[in-house]
């Protein structure tokens, strides 16, 4: 099974993925004018993550915090493996599926995560892009 080496290329690899998202100009934008602050824990490796969009004064459309100790609240929370994790941003794992199915544990306003999926799709193909060129063991 494709599985991260360790903590610390998870996050690697997540904020690579978080900052393509941010700095996307179709992606970017339409994340940040949505606004919706997500939490989300990686269970297997005992990591947290919170989003949010940048504020106007901010000069990016998203900020994340690898910590519970920020300044914001999320609206949604999310705990799954960061093997879903994997499958999920290589396009082979539904997430109203995977909540059904209880390998994503979501709580708060799941419609609107659910309403960023459509947004988020692009990052799909850069995903894979990125770990067949650097991380080839996380292939599915």
């Amino acid at each position: 099974m494709a599985s991260y080496r360790s903590a610390k290329e998870f996050r690697e690899v997540m904020d690579q993925i978080f900052a393509i998202m941010d700095e996307d100009p179709e992606m970017g934008p339409r994340l940040r004018d949505a606004d919706v602050p997500q939490r989300f824990e990686f269970e297997d490796l005992d990591l947290v993550v919170n989003i949010r969009a940048a504020l106007p004064d901010e000069d990016r459309n998203l900020v994340w915090e690898w910590t519970d100790d920020v300044a914001w609240e999320p609206k949604v929370k999310m705990a799954m493996s960061s093997e879903t994790a994997n499958k999920y941003f290589q396009g082979k794992e539904n997430v109203a599926m995977a909540i059904a199915r209880r390998r994503i544990k979501a709580g708060g306003d799941v419609k609107a995560a659910l309403a960023l999926m459509p947004i988020t799709k692009p990052v799909f193909a850069r995903y894979r892009e990125l770990v067949e060129r650097d991380y080839p063991h996380l292939e599915l």
